[in-house]
């Protein structure tokens, strides 16, 4: 989530954010192999060191110093943290933090989301010849 003062975060000016998705560019020029690393590097620069995963204080910590983003409130922080979640004991994981990055592309999504249909198509039609 963007803080409030961000350009990325919808306004009554600006309803929609102003994001541009540099995520499939990377995944191109670095490939799968090379982006997971990346984002494990990534996952590292964020994480609690003694704890191994990325806690709200260690993201309210990391993303001012390491990214940036002093501005984030402490509800962008648990946002971030919730958003990733998905076994819910309020930290992500590296697997929690690389899927997350994936789902915050829209790009990626999209074409993730093509390529799932093409194979259930092709499944679905190669299901009704066999019958």
């Amino acid at each position: 989530m963007a803080s409030p003062k961000s350009p990325t975060r919808p306004t009554q000016q600006n309803p929609q954010p102003n994001f541009h998705d540099f995520f499939p560019a990377m995944v191109g020029n670095l490939g799968g192999e090379d982006l997971i690393g990346e984002l494990c590097k990534g996952f590292e620069l964020l994480m609690d060191v003694d704890l191994g995963v990325i806690t709200f204080e260690s993201l309210r910590r990391n993303a001012a110093a390491v990214l940036g983003l002093g501005d984030l409130t402490d509800e962008d922080v648990r946002c971030m943290i919730n958003e990733g979640d998905f076994d819910c004991d309020g930290a992500l994981n590296q697997m929690e933090f690389c899927v997350l990055m994936f789902r915050l592309s829209p790009d990626l999504m999209e074409a993730s989301r093509c390529l799932v249909t093409e194979a259930i198509e092709e499944e679905f039609g190669n299901f009704t010849r066999r019958r």
